[in-house]
């Protein structure tokens, strides 16, 4: 008989104009002291000013020093802030980076350590941090309902996982219309982003039955309203429905972990400076077609498949490269700027600790026959054929 665990602390409050609700969580949670770690460009549309200003004196200032794949430098320095400040509270307005950051940097700043040390491994993260008020302005990472966070140590050049409870945010507030001023290259990788969580947590090795109804609900949404977010940026539902898509999708990967499509997207990002949503997306169609022929998920994916309107795990797979021509992202080695020459470095490379979640064994070599497939030549035959 299955036997199944199933946990989610933080609790969701979702929906359009849900912002306003901060100075009333605020007070709710007792909180008097603290910052509000943002992104650049919320500080440039002047959302991240208007936060403070009706927070009632109870946000002391702003830190938005956070790069792209943000750094143990950046959360080192966040950290430093929330320490002199003596801060009892922060809130972190953004996308995954601005997330990964502020999740970090709140427990980091109750130690005296750099985050590389708990990144290396060399130290464990004990004990909960500073309470982290979650508030997404993509609909992406789905960082304000888990327990991960990213960081690049530019010193070792290595980008790893943090993961702990202890890295849950205490709140979740998800407002789609923060969403509605993405790029559209943000809108379009993110959203890829979503539909890798969704896929891998199906048919991730520990996928259980309320991880797969929440991937299943999440994957649908996206195939349903990817395409009409970044055609109609200002299409308020397609919005909402990418925000729903996220969110559900972190309640599904949370606990599966990801697979073989963001181990890949590590060097993919590192080294070739593809975002990440759309480093993710760069294998997954391959990873799809190869679990849904063979391996002990293969039916399961193709009844999948069916369920969301596809003829078969081909089709679906043929309806993400469809999406990511339209939305002009990478498709080919040649693309992404890959050369013959490197890509025994980029396999290598490829084997993060959740390529073995991935349900088919995945070798060097199957990998390296992966990328090849990849190759504008090999795209080129297959449309032929």
């Amino acid at each position: 008989m299955e036997q199944f665990f199933y946990k989610q602390p933080v609790p969701i409050d979702f929906g359009y104009g849900k912002l306003r609700r901060l100075p009333e969580i605020m007070k709710q949670m007792n909180v008097n002291r603290g910052l509000l770690i943002s992104a650049p460009s919320m500080v440039r549309a002047g959302i991240a000013q208007e936060v403070v200003e009706q927070s009632e004196g109870r946000i002391i200032g702003i830190f938005s020093d956070i790069q792209p794949n943000p750094t143990v430098a950046n959360t080192d320095a966040c950290a430093a802030l929330l320490r002199d400040n003596a801060c009892e509270f922060a809130i972190a307005l953004g996308g995954g980076s601005v997330m990964d950051c502020a999740k970090a940097a709140c427990f980091v700043a109750g130690t005296p350590y750099s985050a590389s040390v708990f990144l290396s491994g060399e130290r464990q993260i004990d004990k909960p941090g500073i309470p982290l008020i979650a508030v997404p302005t993509t609909s992406g990472t789905a960082s304000e309902v888990t327990t991960a966070s990213v960081l690049t140590d530019t010193d070792r050049d290595v980008k790893a996982l943090l993961a702990s409870d202890y890295l849950y945010p205490v709140y979740a507030l998800v407002d789609p219309e923060l969403t509605m001023s993405c790029p559209a290259q943000v809108t379009a990788a993110s959203g890829l982003d979503v539909l890798a969580h969704s896929l891998e947590a199906f048919y991730g090795k520990k996928h259980q039955p309320l991880t797969d109804l929440a991937a299943e609900r999440a994957a649908s949404l996206v195939f349903r309203y990817l395409l009409i977010a970044y055609q109609e940026p200002d299409n308020k539902e397609a919005r909402s429905k990418m925000s729903e898509a996220s969110v559900t999708a972190g309640l599904a990967f949370n606990l599966t972990q990801t697979a073989a499509a963001h181990a890949c997207s590590y060097p993919l990002t590192q080294d070739y400076g593809i975002p990440h949503g759309e480093a993710c997306a760069f294998t997954l169609p391959s990873f799809w077609r190869i679990n849904s022929t063979e391996g002990p998920e293969a039916e399961r994916l193709q009844a999948f498949s069916k369920r969301l309107g596809f003829n078969d795990a081909f089709a679906l797979a043929d309806r993400i490269d469809q999406m990511k021509r339209v939305m002009q992202l990478r498709s080919t080695l040649e693309e992404a700027g890959i050369h013959a020459d490197e890509l025994d470095q980029l396999v290598s490379k490829s084997f993060a600790p959740n390529m073995n979640n991935n349900p088919v064994k995945i070798t060097k070599e199957r990998l390296r026959a992966i990328y090849q497939d990849l190759s504008a030549d090999a795209k080129h035959s297959e449309l032929q054929s």
